[in-house]
């Protein structure tokens, strides 16, 4: 199988004229003023998910913890 860089190696730009290109096409679609709104909302976008990324890892018990019986013997029920 291949990598994963080596079957994306053709499609991602890797020079200055591939990137200016593709500016001056955002540049047309998009227009001058919408352009810093854009990319404003896509670095508030990868923010916000790198922030969810940290804070969804799940808090492992502590070993001890989780083979505790319970003392009330209610199991957690009311």
């Amino acid at each position: 199988m291949t990598p994963f860089h080596v079957q994306l190696a053709g499609l991602i730009p890797t020079g200055g004229g591939e990137w200016v290109l593709i500016l001056l096409v955002l540049l047309l679609l998009f227009g001058g003023t919408k352009l810093p709104q854009l990319a404003k909302g896509l670095g508030l976008s990868i923010k916000e998910f790198k922030k969810a990324a940290k804070d969804d890892e799940p808090a492992q018990p502590a070993k001890d913890e989780a083979k505790k019986p319970d003392p009330t013997g209610t199991h957690g029920t009311n």
